[in-house]
Order: structure tokens, then sequence, then C-alpha cells
């Protein structure tokens, strides 16, 4: 599921460029997977890697599974300003943030806020 995530953002990067929007995607996985995945899925947007699963769970307020090391998905739609504008978060694999959503959700944003 998170490569099919990262898979979409990548997908919809053109998109994120002419709204002006940048895509960070972090990982507790170490470097080795993570340039993997990286290259595997031809990623051109930042990937934090090697993140401590019980800091960055406990700091993002999201699901982790201690035993099994990893993170649940949790996404943000932050603002220019840095403050979060939006956070999905989801207990399960299910429940991700979908690029056409937060493009649909920016573009609404841009026309419709003063």
């Amino acid at each position: 599921f998170c490569s099919q995530q990262l898979a979409d953002f990548q997908q919809a990067m053109d998109d994120f460029r002419a709204e002006n929007m940048g895509i960070l995607a972090g990982s507790v996985d170490a470097l080795p997977e993570a340039q993997k995945t990286v290259k595997e899925l031809g990623l051109s947007f930042a990937v934090a890697h090697g993140l401590d699963l019980d800091t960055i769970g406990q700091s993002l307020g999201g699901f982790f599974e201690s035993e099994k090391r990893f993170l649940q998905p949790s996404g943000f739609l932050i603002r220019p300003t840095g403050t979060i504008e939006v956070a999905s978060y989801s207990s399960g694999p299910i429940g991700r943030l979908k690029a056409a959503d937060v493009l649909a959700l920016t573009r609404y944003y841009k026309q419709n806020r003063d």
C-alpha cells in the first residue's frame, strides 16, 4: 500500500508543481531500503528515512505497531505558513491521502479563501 501511495503522488508531480506544491515522504526504513524504494518507483520528491518509529509515531499522533515496527498512514497538507491544514490518520492500510484529493482540496481552498 505504501508503494501505491508513493507512486500515485509521483504520477501527479507535474500537477503539484503547477500548484506550487512540494511533496515530502517519511519512512522508518533504513537508507538502503529507502533508496531501493525511491529507485524502483522513480520518485523525484524527498523521502526522509531512518525516522525513529516511537518518536515519530508519538510526535505525529499516528497509529504505530511497536512489535512489528511500522507506522500506519499519516498524511498532512501543510499551509505555506507551515501550519497543518488537513491531517489524515489511518489505523490500518487503507484510508490514505490520494494525490487527486489533495490537489482538488488545494484548488478548492485557493478559490474559496480570502
